[in-house]
């Protein structure tokens, strides 16, 4: 990892203050209604468990474990490692991602999500990739919009290592 050089692109204070207002949109939203919130597994989970905690309704948890990443490059080809542990037909549903570049893994999610037949969906994400988009993808909440850099930190990372840190990193010198 030593030829690797991280330049800090957003900072752990900008994290936060946007993750408290994706918060108080989803609870506008869904205030008083069964709400399940789903993290895609792995690098979601520092995003979701932050962005939980900034719902102001009763909710539910919930996991879906996918790969569809080669090294830094997607591989085109998405894979559930981990389904849902419980039902959401008839909820609102909220699917929580780290990360939306190519939109092929959001896309695949939403359909195997509404195919469970909840009430609602609504996508978020922390961060979005427009110009790596390989087909349309609409995200309904979107963090930030990033350049087509690789990135870690927040959760994501780079062959398993950076998801400890506290801000997002842009990551250049990769062999």
């Amino acid at each position: 990892m030593e030829n690797l050089r991280l330049s800090p692109l957003i900072s752990e204070d900008e994290i936060r203050n946007r993750v408290v207002k994706l918060g108080a949109t989803i609870t506008d939203k869904f205030k008083g209604k069964d709400v399940v919130v789903v993290g895609v597994l792995k690098g979601s989970f520092m995003f979701f468990a932050d962005l939980i905690r900034a719902i102001d309704t009763d909710l539910s948890c919930d996991f879906v474990g996918v790969s569809s990443y080669s090294g830094t490059q997607s591989s085109g080809e998405v894979k559930i490692n981990l389904d849902l542990s419980r039902s959401i037909k008839g909820r609102h549903v909220v699917l929580v991602e780290d990360i939306v570049d190519t939109g092929l893994t959001m896309n695949y999610l939403r359909r195997h999500l509404e195919n469970h037949k909840p009430q609602a969906l609504l996508t978020a994400s922390l961060l979005l990739k427009p110009d790596a988009l390989k087909e349309k993808c609409e995200v309904d909440l979107v963090g930030f919009k990033i350049p087509n850099d690789f990135v870690v930190g927040y959760g994501l990372d780079y062959q398993g290592y950076f998801r400890n840190l506290p801000y997002i990193a842009q990551v250049s010198n990769i062999n």
